[in-house]
């Protein structure tokens, strides 16, 4: 348990040696630390010094959180990344989801392994200004399942914020795991709930989602980060006609491509459609979705993003929605909301006030 450290064979919900109720708490019951920790001397954790003292020159930490898995928010932070860093704004990009680390994948960086210097742990850089860093660069075999309880994820993260060498930053987007456990208590806590600029949360339209979106909006208040706008992603299936697939249904129930039929059909019969949108619901969200939920809750919502099959691909690719017109449909959505994010906060001013 040095430098207040919680030990690896703690129970799952360890309050922490330096906490007021070590080894009295009821999570503390059949540790075989408790009576250590119920007499140890109690005192500030020099680490979280040495992480403030870090996380000094960055200026701005933005966590991006979902209820559910699977609603996109690795995707979205992702993107985020990417658009700010187009922004000319010196970007990091941190992976705190230790037992599903896709960020790698999705910029483009697998096989990338992390270096250390005599400044610490250096960030895989994908352009000068655009840094990341994962559990999934340390992975002997991308395959390697993490399977760690909660005192070792907290102690990852810990290392994490004080090892690695960002330099000066403008952004660290924090891509963090769903739910509300103990990877996004630690974040806050080794962090400071009030040197966070706030949360972005991610969801999908229907209830499913959304009932477990409000429980995050509930953490999020409880531990003092501000909400800095939900995002309901996946709102909606969009692409060209022309890139759909067309299929008859025969009476048996086969399935029977007509693609090219359809295709040709259209060029030679509806020429105007060669140029048409088409949309359709996924979801259900007939009880108003993530914009209904912000009205109750009183929280921002910064828009909708369309389940888009050309972003699923880029995230596929590790590649940017912004940089050429495949994302027709979901990248001008994206920087409509990142844009209103930024001018919700003042983020733009202030950056270039601060930079002058």
């Amino acid at each position: 348990m040095e430098n207040g450290e919680i030990p690896e064979n703690a129970n799952e919900h360890c309050p922490g040696p330096q906490s007021d109720s070590a080894g009295k708490s009821d999570a503390c019951e059949g540790c075989p630390n408790q009576q250590i920790c119920a007499t140890a001397p109690k005192g500030p954790d020099p680490d979280v010094v040495a992480i403030a003292e870090r996380m000094a020159t960055v200026k701005h930490k933005i966590l991006v959180l979902s209820g559910k898995g699977g609603v996109g928010k690795s995707t979205f932070s992702a993107q985020l990344a990417f658009a700010l860093a187009a922004m000319d704004f010196q970007v990091g990009l941190l992976d705190i989801d230790i037992c599903g680390p896709s960020i790698p994948k999705m910029l483009g960086l697998e096989g990338q392994e992390i270096h250390q210097s005599n400044l610490g742990w250096s960030p895989v850089y994908i352009e000068s200004n655009l840094g990341v860093m994962s559990i999934g660069f340390m992975l002997p075999e991308p395959d390697d399942a993490v399977i760690w309880r909660g005192p070792r994820k907290n102690a990852l993260i810990k290392q994490f914020l004080k090892d690695v060498y960002w330099g000066e930053l403008d952004f660290l987007v924090v891509d963090a795991p769903p739910g509300t456990s103990d990877e996004h208590i630690a974040i806050v806590q080794y962090l400071d709930a009030g040197s966070i600029d706030g949360a972005i949360i991610v969801t999908t339209p229907q209830q499913v989602s959304l009932i477990d979106v409000r429980k995050e909006v509930s953490f999020c208040k409880k531990v003092g980060v501000q909400v800095l706008g939900i995002v309901e992603n996946m709102s909606g299936l969009c692409q060209p006609v022309m890139d759909f697939k067309f299929l008859r249904m025969t009476e048996a129930g086969e399935q029977i491509d007509v693609t090219e039929w359809a295709r040709e059909h259209l060029k030679e019969r509806a020429p105007e459609f060669l140029s048409i949108i088409a949309c359709t619901e996924v979801f259900d969200s007939s009880r108003g979705g993530a914009e209904r939920m912000c009205r109750e809750m009183g929280v921002p919502f910064l828009g909708k993003v369309p389940l888009d099959p050309q972003l699923c691909k880029a995230a596929e690719e590790g590649r940017s929605c912004f940089v050429d017109q495949k994302c027709a449909v979901s990248a001008p959505a994206l920087k409509k909301i990142i844009d209103k994010m930024m001018e919700n906060q003042g983020l733009s001013r202030m950056l270039v006030d601060n930079n002058a």
